[in-house]
């Protein structure tokens, strides 16, 4: 049972059972009317007291019924808060630990609340693009007040309970217990008390104005509208609260209740919802168990106290765990800590750190020239130069020195991990953790998992990325892993468009308006184009048969690598990031475009768009197919946290979806008739082939 039914004396209590967070889902909700018609038949019962077991009263709906029949199965959460209403015995909410969602909604549907410290209290469906859809909007403005109420839908932010209990005139609480301890006791005794009051009180009859009327809301809509151009939500939430102030409760509900359908359908919505089920799908490995013994990481080593490592430091120091950082030198050492240094003191003059945190994490920070000082760690990070040889040097000292059973992780982005744990007499210990540039402010950690890499240690490095707040998604060993060997394929669609007549800024403000963080000349300029000059030099003599455009060659035979240099795709004002055109490079591109003889043609925003995403799509489709990923959705979470794919469009490959992938596939032929394009590489993956063909979708 999801729902347990006691009795006290004279009280029933009903208890939300169903962990994690005592989801509102088919069982639960039927276990709480149940219970209730119980209640009101017993004689003996004078009231009811509802909570929930654990670390949460409720925490809304049961996210593992999403997209299920059992979802909308009556009773539904509106019947289930009808029922709540209508019962002859009063009803008091109990709520302590997380009242979210549904759960608060429920809670406002009981007579009385009564709520312990530290509850976190939260409307927070606009995260998920839609409104709150069982009268949260109606029921919270009235209970709270309208603009403390109407702050907390938009935002969706959590507060705590003792917060709201000091707002003045609101009605939400009742009551605050002494402690999360004494709760069930106050509760109880709170019941017993208002046993013989009567008329029981409704939310839904209490009076809701605000003094600004149609000037407040213009007002609050215009501000939401700013903030959240993209994301249609946050507007309706303004919509819903205004018709609480203006409709009777059941006609403010119906509207409510038509927003929220309506914002089911919405793209949107349907990508929130997708990456809210993505991200918790990214720590699953199909063939590695929950329950998988997990190493016990107390301390951590990291090589390299450059940029990267520096970064990487802060993950832990930032999660409480103490790190000893290597180099080879004095000097690079006091570099690396004085970056550390200055990164946490920006943090405290910006009052997002306290003085006395940024000194209990140096403290957890040492340093060592000696690799014999790092044989207590009990995982060690190399962050040192990409490129094999300097690998070996490190992995050899490593398994030299380190303890059995420490795990020896390498923070590469495109080198073998297998080639990495051969250095090593122990390749079960050996794994990869990629982290995103910069290490301490970027989501993404890819995990590479060699063929020799142990099940614990997987389990151990998905736990431990959860501690430092990334979102880890694992990858099989190829050349560039998920990202990058992906994003080589924009870039060269990059390539092949200015061949055929863009200029950088229209392909990157194409791109921009599609929604990415920046277009892939910007994104070139800002991670060093000496970095893609590498790779393709090496490409040519790995692929002499694939075709690059040479633009970004001249460019970098010219020095332009990028912000760092002052000078890249475009032009760059020390201490600021503003791309700024440069014609000579404008110029640089036609000539070259000249001597190939190609007459340029103008390139609409669409096909700029549809050539770098659908080149993302289709190799995202190889790496599927080859296994490099286990699923579609790990492959939107590593562009939506890694890249900076447009949150609101959900990943490239639920984009593919929404798109349709017969429309991907009929695009990627007209492709491949262009000429100056590759043809080769336009021949739809198998799997995306497939797919399209019988109408189904990579999600």
């Amino acid at each position: 049972m999801t729902a347990k039914y006691e009795v006290h004396g004279s009280v029933a209590v009903i208890t939300l059972d169903n962990p994690p967070i005592n989801g509102l889902g088919y069982a639960t909700r039927v276990g709480i009317t149940d219970s209730l018609q119980k209640a009101n038949a017993d004689a003996a019962v004078k009231s009811i007291v509802l909570t929930g077991a654990g670390k949460a009263f409720s925490g809304g709906a049961d996210i593992k019924e999403f997209g299920t029949p059992k979802a909308l199965a009556e009773p539904n959460l509106l019947s289930v808060i009808l029922a709540v209403e209508n019962s002859s015995k009063p009803v008091v909410a109990a709520v302590h630990s997380v009242c979210m969602g549904g759960g608060l909604e429920l809670a406002l549907g009981c007579h009385y609340r009564i709520a312990a410290p530290g509850c976190n209290v939260a409307l927070p469906e606009v995260k998920l693009g839609l409104i709150p859809g069982a009268g949260g909007t109606q029921r919270l403005p009235r209970a709270l007040g309208v603009e403390p109420a109407l702050n907390m839908i938009v935002s969706g932010e959590p507060v705590k309970s003792e917060l709201l209990a000091q707002i003045p005139g609101q009605k939400l609480f009742d009551k605050m217990a002494a402690s999360a301890e004494s709760l069930a006791q106050e509760a109880l005794a709170f019941a017993q008390a208002v046993s013989d009051t009567r008329p029981l009180p409704l939310v839904r009859n209490l009076p809701c104005k605000h003094p600004g009327g149609d000037a407040y809301f213009q007002f609050a809509r215009n501000m939401v509208k700013g903030m959240a151009k993209n994301f249609p939500a946050p507007v309706k939430c303004v919509d819903a609260v205004e018709a609480a102030t203006k409709k009777k409760f059941d006609e403010g509900m119906l509207f409510e209740r038509e927003i929220f359908i309506n914002l089911m359908w919405t793209p949107e919505s349907k990508a929130l919802r997708h990456i809210f089920a993505a991200e918790r799908a990214a720590s699953k490995i199909p063939d590695v168990l929950e329950d998988t013994p997990k190493r016990e990481i107390k301390a951590i080593a990291v090589i390299g106290a450059g940029t990267m490592g520096g970064g990487i430091a802060m993950n832990f120091l930032n999660a409480g765990i103490p790190v000893k950082m290597l180099e080879m030198k004095q000097e690079a050492l006091d570099k690396g800590l004085a970056t550390i240094r200055k990164n946490y003191e920006a943090q405290v003059k910006k009052g997002k750190l306290k003085q006395d945190k940024y000194e209990q994490r140096m403290s957890l920070l040492s340093t060592t020239l000696s690799y014999d000082e790092l044989k207590d760690a009990d995982m060690v990070i190399e962050a040192v130069f990409e490129e094999l040889g300097v690998k070996e040097k490190v992995f050899k000292e490593l398994d030299r020195v380190m303890k059995p059973g420490a795990i020896l992780a390498s923070n590469t982005s495109t080198l073998d991990v297998n080639k990495i744990a051969a250095f090593t007499k122990r390749p079960q210990d050996v794994v990869g953790m990629h982290f995103f540039s910069p290490a301490n402010v970027m989501k993404l950690l890819e995990v590479i998992r060699g063929e020799k890499t142990a099940k614990d240690v997987l389990a151990t490095v998905m736990a431990i990325s959860k501690k430092i707040r990334k979102t880890a998604v694992v990858s099989g060993v190829c050349d560039g892993f998920i990202g990058n060997r992906m994003i080589e394929q924009y870039g060269r669609q990059g390539g092949f468009l200015l061949d055929e007549g863009c200029t950088p800024a229209q392909v990157d403000k194409a791109m921009e308006k599609f929604g990415m963080a920046m277009g892939p000349f910007r994104m070139g300029d800002l991670a060093g184009n000496d970095i893609g000059w590498a790779i393709r030099k090496r490409r040519y003599q790995e692929k002499p048969d694939m075709k690059y455009s040479k633009t970004a060659d001249l460019l970098c035979e010219k020095g332009r690598f990028g912000q760092k240099t002052g000078a890249g795709w475009y032009d760059y004002v020390p201490g600021k990031r503003d791309a700024i055109p440069n014609a000579e490079v404008v110029k640089m591109i036609e000539d070259h475009r000249a001597s190939l003889g190609i007459t340029p043609r103008k390139i609409s925003d669409e096909e700029i768009v549809q050539r770098l995403v659908y080149a993302l799509v289709n190799e995202a489709a190889h790496i599927l197919e080859e296994g490099i990923a286990s699923k579609a959705s790990d492959i939107d979470m590593v562009y939506l946290m890694g890249y900076g794919f447009p949150i609101y469009r959900g990943g490239p490959m639920n984009y593919a979806d929404q798109v349709g992938l017969f429309n991907v596939v009929q695009s990627m032929k007209r492709f491949a008739q262009n000429p100056l394009d590759d043809a080769k590489f336009w021949q739809p993956a198998p799997l995306l082939a497939r797919l399209a063909a019988e109408g189904k979708t990579f999600n």
